[in-house]
């Protein structure tokens, strides 16, 4: 035949295949849940990478041959490790319906290795089209029945994976690596993925994100509400499986909010747990001698695995003719529905309310952490009751014309990023010519402006990515919490270059400007208005004391700005001193920084 498939039936004969294991993480314990098993073939052959060894079996049509062997090395080496985690198991459909499948060969593979089939995950791995989902259907059926669980690979990337996924409601749905790579700076991905947690909260389906490779990627797929995340931001595939997952790696969102971030923990009720083993007449007693305990937590090992209401356990207990007769000596964790969400004591409660938006979960309270250990209980109720005040005390000092957020809620943002040393850059947005198009135009031309600056600030920078705030007039302040700060101010000028014509008549769009009194009553030509940006990097916020060093250099900026024609930034990056001396060193060098945006 060829020196390929001589190559794979050896390999094939002598079952020369090892599995390595990639963990599984459990976002919302923030531990291992489960491996997945990847096949390589023998270090020095030309099908030891998964893609040449699985390719050449499909040529040569040992496909099914090879899942079976695959499969046995790796429920063997399974065992062997005494791993305690589930064991994802990549399946292709078509393998699934085989006839020496259904008959239990899995099962006897897993009898004899003396691993429980509860803690395997089937994962279906799709590569071509699947058409009989009756027969799916009942393979699925078959199985569970078994005592497997089911998940979808590669969400997104398959022939028919939504299809799939209605069909067969599977316990997990993995979403293709695609869609998660690159997704921090790609708004469809993030729609997408957003609308598939929205889907698997609904169907009380856990989302396994594939392929999380950075921070930033992995930052988002939190906020999302995600469950599960799996990738080399964690942990590479290994044929010794990683026993744990550094902690480090679940970096808590410190990205500010519209106003103050006031943290998790300022909601967090500690309220005594139970372990999940607790028998459910022992629960019913609890609730039976304290009338005021209406949620209590499971917890196992300071991790929390559970959330019981009362008006729901006794509604259902009771439900029943003969209810704690039934379930009395069970334990209560089998009256737990779902994985509840979980957030770390210091995620901002903006950012709590929004990824409990996102899950479309009606819970009515979710378990605060602390380095993934339970720490307390939050409600919506105090949620809701947090953001009112929050929002009531930052009306006060928002700004009545485009309702942005002040100099008072500002500053106090400054001061508390400073104060926690998140890193963080500024901008000062100042409007050029704006006097004399006001008094040519009239003070209602002039509100237009500059809502149209507010506008064009807000459209680019979402709560998320940073603050922006309108001290007075025309003056305009952005705290940037993002990496991508420079080029956002670019757009920024941009687009607000293509809107300032529709402000203008055509006479004067034709002429480049008007003609109007400058400050001494002269006739003047004054240009087209622009915006004047001066910007301090994030090293140069790092080394200021408080808002007032930040402002001052803002300001030195800004000036620096104003003399370029047009729209413009300055970036300062000089830090924070009263010197004059290192003033007129920072004016001298710091030329080159001179940006017009045409």
């Amino acid at each position: 035949m060829s020196i390929l498939y001589d190559e794979l039936t050896k390999i094939l004969h002598g079952k020369q295949l090892t599995p390595h294991f990639q963990p599984i993480v459990s976002l919302y314990k923030k531990k291992i849940m489960g491996y997945e098993a990847l096949i390589r073939g023998p270090s020095d052959s030309p099908l030891h990478s998964p893609f040449n060894l699985f390719d050449t079996a499909e040529r040569f049509d040992l496909s099914t041959k090879l899942e079976y062997i695959c499969r046995e090395v790796t429920i063997k080496r399974y065992a062997s490790l005494d791993v305690k985690e589930k064991l994802f198991i990549n399946v292709s459909p078509s393998v699934l319906l085989q006839p020496d499948f259904k008959k239990g060969e899995t099962l006897k593979l897993l009898d004899q290795f003396g691993v429980d089939p509860r803690s395997v995950v089937i994962e279906l791995t799709e590569h071509q089209p699947t058409d009989d989902f009756q027969l799916m259907r009942e393979a699925i059926i078959h199985y569970r029945k078994m005592g497997f669980e089911i998940a979808i690979d590669d969400l997104g990337a398959g022939y028919s994976g939504l299809r799939l996924w209605s069909e067969l409601q599977p316990e997990y749905v993995k979403i293709d690596m695609h869609f998660i790579q690159g997704i921090h700076n790609d708004p469809i991905k993030l729609n997408f993925v957003r609308s598939i947690q929205n889907i698997a909260s609904s169907l009380n389906c856990n989302v396994i994100a594939e392929g999380i490779e950075t921070e930033d990627e992995f930052k988002v797929v939190e906020q999302l509400g995600i469950t599960h995340a799996q990738g080399y931001y964690f942990a590479r595939p290994t044929a010794i499986p990683l026993e744990k997952v550094n902690k480090s790696l679940f970096v808590v969102s410190t990205q500010p909010s519209q106003f103050n971030a006031t943290k998790a923990a300022h909601i967090a009720k500690f309220i005594t747990p139970v372990s999940s083993e607790t028998a459910i007449s022992e629960v019913m007693n609890l609730f039976h001698h304290d009338s005021d305990l209406t949620i209590l937590p499971l917890v196992d090992d300071n991790v929390a695995s559970g959330v019981i209401f009362r008006d729901h356990f006794l509604f259902k207990l009771f439900s029943s003719r003969y209810g704690i007769e039934l379930y009395g000596k069970k334990p209560i964790k089998t009256f737990v529905d779902k994985t509840p969400l979980s957030f770390d004591q210091n995620t901002a409660i903006e950012l709590v309310s929004k990824q409990l938006t996102s899950t479309m979960r009606n819970d009515q309270a979710f378990i605060i952490t602390n380095d993934g250990e339970y720490t307390g209980i939050g409600t919506i109720l105090k949620l809701l009751e947090e953001i009112t005040r929050q929002q009531i005390h930052n009306a006060k000092h928002a700004n009545p014309l485009t309702l942005l957020p002040g100099s008072v809620p500002i500053n106090d943002q400054i001061d508390q990023l400073l104060a926690t040393k998140v890193p963080f850059s500024f901008g000062y947005f100042d409007l050029d010519h704006f006097k004399p198009f006001n008094d040519v135009y009239g003070y209602s031309a002039g509100d237009d402006i500059i809502k149209a600056v507010a506008n064009t600030l807000a459209q680019h920078i979402p709560a998320e990515s940073g603050l922006v705030g309108h001290i007075g007039g025309d003056d305009f302040i952005v705290i940037f919490t993002g990496n991508d700060w420079l080029k956002c101010c670019e757009n920024i000028l941009n687009d607000f270059k293509k809107a300032v014509p529709h402000y203008y008549k055509d006479e004067d769009i034709k002429t480049g400007g008007i003609h109007a009194e400058n400050r001494t009553g002269e006739k003047c030509f004054f240009p087209l208005i622009s915006l004047s940006v001066g910007l301090v990097d994030s090293v140069s916020t790092s080394q200021c004391q408080s808002h007032v060093d930040i402002a001052d250099l803002a300001s030195e900026a800004k000036k620096q700005a104003k003399k370029i024609e047009g729209n413009s930034f300055f970036i300062n990056h000089r830090m924070a001193t009263k010197s004059q001396e290192n003033l007129q060193s920072f004016a001298h060098k710091s030329v080159v920084k001179l940006h017009a945006v045409n």
